[in-house]
């Protein structure tokens, strides 16, 4: 549904295309429903209602994400409603989380609202 148009190089001439995924944000003005998928990372500053799979996910302090969330790391500091399943969870101190979360390694900040269910991925 959504493509990444390739970057363009820089006036000095180098290539980016170095075999790695970029950085995508998502506009606080965004709402998107649907499942979103990439290799990189996503930043979400808008709203986005649906399924997230990427490599790496940061939820703005202004983000608000409804879904399931499956990534190697997820930064939440907005809002979540949902599951995540993820290697390394960050709930920062402006994050308010309401999830299922299925993590292995985990930090809190002081401030952070969370209510729902903790799992740690047993190796």
């Amino acid at each position: 549904m959504f493509n990444k148009t390739p970057e363009r190089a820089p006036t000095g001439g180098a290539s980016l295309a170095t075999g790695t995924a970029g950085k995508s944000v998502l506009a606080p003005d965004l709402h998107i429903q649907g499942d979103l998928v990439s290799t990189g990372t996503v930043e979400i500053l808008g709203q986005f209602e649906g399924k997230i799979t990427s490599r790496n996910l940061i939820v703005g302090a202004e983000g608000r994400v409804t879904g399931s969330i499956a990534a190697e790391s997820v930064d939440l500091r907005g809002q979540f409603n949902g599951s995540v399943a993820t290697q390394s969870l960050a709930l920062r101190s402006a994050c308010d989380v309401q999830a299922e979360l299925l993590y292995s390694t985990l930090s809190i900040e002081s401030g952070a609202l969370i209510e729902g269910q903790f799992k740690v991925k047993k190796p």
